[in-house]
């Protein structure tokens, strides 16, 4: 696994190496089904404490783009492009809150593209 640690960057080492993971796994670099390095063995090779390691691993899991199955040890989600996942659910949730608001599709279309600066 090719990942670089910035051990002068602002951005913590758990977010950056969550980060990087979750990229290649939306990429297909890692591809579904692909078994992760254990939080020891990354730890060492990346030189950082292993709880950062599981850290990031906690937080891909949870986001879906990883599942661990006990001591056979952690592995790319099957589930698919978890971040399509997500923004789907958000999509749906704020959809379905300006329906209950009764807000103009149209006009919920234009807070939407607002917020993405298009």
């Amino acid at each position: 696994m090719d990942v670089v640690i910035d051990p002068a960057s602002d951005v913590p080492p758990f977010e950056q190496l969550r980060t990087r993971l979750a990229a290649d796994i939306t990429s297909g670099t890692l591809a579904a089904g692909t078994r992760l390095p254990t939080v020891r063995t990354l730890a060492a090779e990346l030189a950082l404490a292993t709880n950062t390691v599981a850290r990031a691993y906690r937080e891909l899991e949870a986001d879906g783009f990883i599942e661990t199955r006990g001591r056979h040890g952690s592995f790319v989600s099957a589930q698919g492009d978890a971040a399509g996942r997500q923004a789907q659910e958000a999509a749906t949730a704020y959809a379905e809150r300006v329906r209950h608001l009764g807000v103009d599709p149209a006009v919920a279309l234009r807070y939407v593209e607002r917020a993405l600066g298009l």
